[in-house]
């Protein structure tokens, strides 16, 4: 009878702490999700009720749909730019910290400070100031140093000075966070290790980096480059806030935006748009889990 009670007791004490977390993720994930899947069957404009079964025509309309391939293709240059270059700035900044002997913390935290800036709001201190194309823009104004004329970064794709602006912006803001799980994995990194490298004749610094850091931090590596590449194509408040209303530069997000919310607001193209997005996503995913060894253990490596 005792061990019914406890029993009892720890999946009431179960529900109450995961029930409403579950009864959230129905309700605003799944349950939406399920909608979107039947509201892409159908045509749908201006109203989220369905109407005419139409099949898979918005699907199709979607993939030969030159503005949405034109996204897709936006993403592409986005990710293969922001993705390395983040990981590369991320363990940059996690290896100089760690280094530090003292102020370990207080560095810490003011490279992870950002983090907790909103991205539209980064994007407006951006566009409004850092890279404002006029005179007096903090980035025109060091050119103005060198004698360089100033340059409006975000008034056309030719040159594609917008991408500059996009990715810095981005940088900025997710650094910090990578970098507090690279310096976790960096301290959890045996200190034999090293001691044993330098006792058979490691150099300390790129040797030591090459064949004994960087072997340690797989794991977290594979773990990064999967949020960033995820995080990549979910862009869209740095564009639509940065971009405007332009007609170039529109990732997959905005470019949904526009479809499902635009003047034609064509929601049944915009859900079939969004389980295209979705099921592109949980492929990359499979792909480089199965190439970077992602969710398997050591002993399957």
């Amino acid at each position: 009878m005792a061990r019914t009670s406890v029993n009892k007791a720890t999946a009431r004490s179960f529900w109450l702490f995961t029930g409403p977390f579950l009864i959230g993720l129905i309700v605003f994930v799944y349950v939406p999700i399920g909608w979107s899947a039947w509201l892409s069957l159908f045509e749908a404009r201006s109203t989220v009720t369905p109407t005419t079964f139409v099949g898979l025509d918005n699907y199709v309309q979607m993939l030969t749909d030159e503005a949405f391939v034109d996204s897709l293709v936006t993403f592409t240059v986005f990710a293969a730019i922001v993705t390395p270059v983040t990981w590369a700035f991320s363990l940059t900044l996690a290896l100089m910290v760690n280094r530090l002997r003292f102020m370990r913390a207080f560095f810490r935290s003011v490279f992870f400070l950002p983090t907790a800036c909103s991205f539209v709001a980064a994007s407006l201190i951006w566009k409004m100031s850092v890279f404002s194309g006029v005179r007096f823009g903090l980035a025109n104004t060091v050119l103005g140093w060198f004698g360089i004329d100033n340059i409006a970064w975000l008034a056309s794709p030719d040159p594609p000075w917008y991408w500059l602006v996009i990715v810095t912006v981005r940088l900025w803001l997710q650094s910090g966070f990578y970098m507090i799980l690279f310096l976790a994995a960096l301290q959890n990194i045996p200190p034999s290790l090293y001691e044993a490298a330098a006792i058979d004749g490691a150099e300390r610094g790129w040797q030591t980096f090459r064949y004994i850091t960087l072997p340690q931090l797989r794991a977290t590596s594979t773990a990064v480059i999967l949020l960033l590449l995820i995080a990549a194509y979910q862009a869209f408040d740095e564009f639509f806030n940065l971009l405007a209303k332009t007609t170039w530069g529109r990732p997959p997000l905005v470019e949904l935006y526009f479809t499902a919310l635009g003047e034609n607001q064509d929601y049944g193209r915009g859900s079939a748009g969004a389980l295209i997005l979705t099921v592109l996503i949980c492929v990359v995913t499979l792909l480089q889990g199965k190439f970077l060894g992602f969710g398997r253990g050591e002993e399957e490596k």
